[in-house]
């Protein structure tokens, strides 16, 4: 392939006396005009490679009719109103309906008209104590900063001039006065680029303007906080304030807000652990922490004399990671045991009322709902079953089906077995592989091995619309539970951390390695998938193993690993990463596995479809821009090396439908076509034989 010419230039940055260069440097630049036409040549040349794949539009139609089922949202009450999330099929966001008892629903709220492409979505609904006020936040062409409108929830009538420049916030009604919401000051240069580390508290009294809010906590020049959340309990006794420096430990403060010019009380003056406020009754608060409990417990303290000395156990840990909800006056204790959840409920005096039961193996989600709530929902999922929707009566246990979905995909066809595979230290690692009932282990078949690995995330069953697509033609999805993610406490994310994070790399390789070994696929026909963290692994493990897949799929990837921490909030990851300013060690350790640093000329590396938005301010698209540059001018063979840029799009939240559709086609057809499929199955044709789209 003939790739567009990217002009390298002479910059070099000098880490403990070593130097590196940064050729791609001015790719950093997102308002250049330069990095402009580079981004367009790119996608015409991307674009002209995807218009030559014969299937790519079959691909296209089956996930539009595939998509194209009503989905509707576990129901929540606030006021004299019920609402609930639905779209027919393919709308680009999904409408907020509401209803009374006696009448039917009508639409409240329809992201579909705050653009008219659907680049503008909807982020986080917060209604005040009463329900009558609401302020919700929208997201425009994807990006984290946030704007805030109030409404009157009854009339729907706008309230006051919208809010601007929030960031990473929730929104924490106290009473029907005003909230509490978090942001940073807007940086100089890009605001889709520039640092961004130090985060604030703001309260809005309704009614007032925004420069008026007033700062409740951070913003001093001694004490930084990358991220700070705020809410106030369900009684408006406390505000509970959590400030973090990184991704991973936070302090926690509580302020008393039925005492006039009251101050803050400290339950935790470090960062050594992760510690929320759970829940209160009256003085009493329930925490959920790690503190001397790797896998997490629940401890109960007097809000007076909060510190961890007065801690008493009230769930004690177990072997499994306890993630807890409440509702209707009861605890929900969320267990994963191997990835797979089992829910427990308990009362507020901590007896064990019953284990709740599940619809099989896979992920339950929800169990949340107001204190006076009589019946709660959760979602129960798997890769091979569509999400639904259970109705939970929580004083007898019962639950039934309360929305199922109508889907054009039979769950039966398809067989979903958990393995453990060893990798490289000998560490066990379980992986899920989903595939279609008689699939033939020849090692012939196409492939995705997807992974995260990081940041204390859990990748836990669940359905998805294009997962399907893939299993529907004969595909295989293998996702193994790498360390660095949350499965199994906070050693396991640890053992992925920093100094350690080849251990992820060698756990993603080892899966790969079991595929091949059983049959399951070969180099040939196995992809690479992973995005944000997951991208990282992809570009780290198609440099250090070029011969291991045939295919990368690297999104929005962290691929730069000396600079990712000079971006927006990337230096808030460091507990993960580490910095290259850390240490020398750390300097060398970083540059042994960053994909931008270990491309080598004369490497024929697999196909690759880089995928980032152009809105992207989580993982900053120059990231991919660099790496999709670097990657070109040393690519030896026949395999291309594209990049797709989504314009008017960030890092994946609030993408519209259409937007989505049109990417996995792209991906699965560039993956099935360097597979060397010339055709889809006939099945696909079958599926769409009289169908309209």
């Amino acid at each position: 392939m003939k790739y567009p010419k990217t002009k390298p230039v002479d910059v070099v940055d000098t880490y403990f006396g070593v130097d590196v260069k940064d050729p791609f440097r001015w790719l950093e630049d997102d308002r250049s005009a330069e990095t402009e036409a580079w981004v367009k040549v790119q996608n015409q040349t991307t674009f002209d490679y995807l218009n030559t794949i014969p299937f790519r539009k079959t691909l296209k139609n089956r996930l539009s009719h595939l998509w194209n089922y009503e989905k509707i949202g576990a129901p929540f009450t606030e006021g004299n109103y019920t609402y609930f999330s639905k779209n027919d099929g393919l709308q680009n966001q999904s409408v907020i309906y509401r209803r009374t008892e006696h009448d039917d629903p009508e639409i409240f709220l329809d992201p579909n008209t705050f653009s008219k492409d659907g680049t503008i979505s909807l982020d986080e609904l917060s209604f005040s104590k009463s329900g009558k006020l609401l302020a919700y936040s929208i997201s425009e062409g994807g990006s984290d900063w946030r704007k805030v409108i109030i409404l009157n929830a009854e009339t729907k009538a706008p309230l006051e001039t919208p809010l601007v420049d929030i960031k990473f916030s929730s929104l924490s009604w106290y009473k029907d006065e005003g909230f509490y919401y978090s942001s940073y000051d807007k940086p100089e240069g890009s605001e889709l680029s520039a640092k961004t580390d130090q985060h604030k508290v703001y309260y809005h009294a309704l009614g007032t303007s925004q420069k008026d809010d007033v700062l409740i906590f951070g913003g001093t020049a001694e004490e930084k906080h990358r991220y700070i959340n705020a809410h106030v309990t369900r009684d408006n006794r406390f505000l509970i304030i959590i400030p973090r420096i990184s991704t991973s430990g936070n302090k926690l403060l509580i302020k008393d807000l039925s005492v006039p010019n009251g101050g803050f009380i400290t339950i935790l003056d470090n960062d050594s652990s992760d510690t929320f406020v759970v829940h209160n009754e009256g003085s009493t608060l329930f925490l959920v922490t790690n503190l001397d409990a790797p896998n997490r417990r629940i401890v109960k303290v007097d809000a007076s004399n909060p510190t961890p000395e007065h801690w008493e156990d009230f769930i004690l840990e177990t072997d499994y990671v306890l993630t807890p909800t409440k509702g209707s006056g009861y605890l929900f204790a969320h267990y994963m045991i191997d990835a797979i959840s089992q829910v427990k409920q308990y009362d507020w005096t901590g007896n064990h009322i019953r284990d709740i039961d599940l619809p099989g193996l896979g992920t339950a989600s929800g169990f949340s709902g107001k204190q006076e709530a009589s019946k709660l929902y959760f979602s129960f999922t798997n890769y091979k079953t569509p999400a639904s929707i259970f109705e939970l009566e929580p004083e007898t246990g019962e639950t039934k089906t309360y929305w199922q979905p109508a889907i054009d995909f039979n769950p039966n066809q398809y067989d979903s077995k958990q393995v453990f595979y060893t990798s490289k230290d000998g560490t066990k690692i379980p992986m899920l592989i989903t595939y279609k009932n008689g699939i033939e282990f020849n090692g012939k078949n196409p492939t995705i091995l997807y992974g995260y690995g990081g940041f204390n995330i859990s990748l836990t069953p669940a359905f998805s619309i294009t997962n399907a697509i893939w299993l529907e033609q004969g595909g295989i999805l293998a996702v193994p539970n790498l360390r660095g993610g949350g499965e199994y406490g906070r050693e396991w994310h640890d053992a992925g951390t920093q100094l350690q994070k080849q251990n992820v790399f060698d756990d993603f390789i080892a899966a790969a390695e079991y595929l091949i070994d059983n049959h399951y696929t070969s180099s040939d026909y196995l992809a690479l998938r992973g995005g944000s963290n997951g991208g990282l692994l992809v570009g780290s493990v198609m440099t250090q193993r070029p011969d291991l897949a045939k295919v990368a799929l690297p999104a929005v990837g962290v691929l730069d690993m000396l600079r990712y921490h000079t971006f927006t909030a990337g230096a808030g990851w460091a507990y993960d990463y580490g910095t290259a300013e850390d240490s020398k060690d750390m300097f060398e350790y970083l540059k042994g596995y960053s994909p931008l640093h270990n491309i080598k000329s004369g490497i024929a590396y697999p196909a690759t479809l880089i995928t980032t938005g152009d809105h992207d301010d989580r993982v900053v698209p120059a990231h991919s821009f660099k790496f999709a540059a670097e990657l070109q001018s040393k690519q030896t063979g026949n395999n291309p090396t594209l990049i797709r840029i989504e314009t008017n799009a960030g890092h994946g939240a609030g993408t519209p439908v259409s937007k989505t559709i049109e990417e996995y086609a792209d991906i699965f057809g560039f993956t099935f076509y360097n597979m060397g499929f010339k055709t889809l199955p006939k099945t696909i044709e079958e599926h769409l034989e009289g169908v309209t789209t």
